[in-house]
């Protein structure tokens, strides 16, 4: 009836427990994954309405110097 070896038992526990904690840090690693992507995403954004006020200001003035 018994046929579970205690020393495999504790074993596998062992294991469990270091899996479990391998994936509590990979949960925070990709939390701060997450965080990262959305901060550059909101550069990105950043970057393309600067982009597009240099675009126009150039746009403008070459309108005026080249305006016949």
């Amino acid at each position: 009836m018994s046929d579970i070896d205690p020393i495999e038992y504790g074993k596998l526990v062992n294991s469990v427990e270091n899996l479990e904690r391998k994936v509590d840090a990979m949960e925070a690693d990709i939390k701060k994954l997450l965080a990262m992507a959305e901060r550059s995403k909101g550069s990105l954004w950043a970057l393309m309405g600067v982009a597009s006020v240099a675009g126009a200001f150039i746009s403008y003035m070459t309108d005026i110097f080249f305006r016949k």
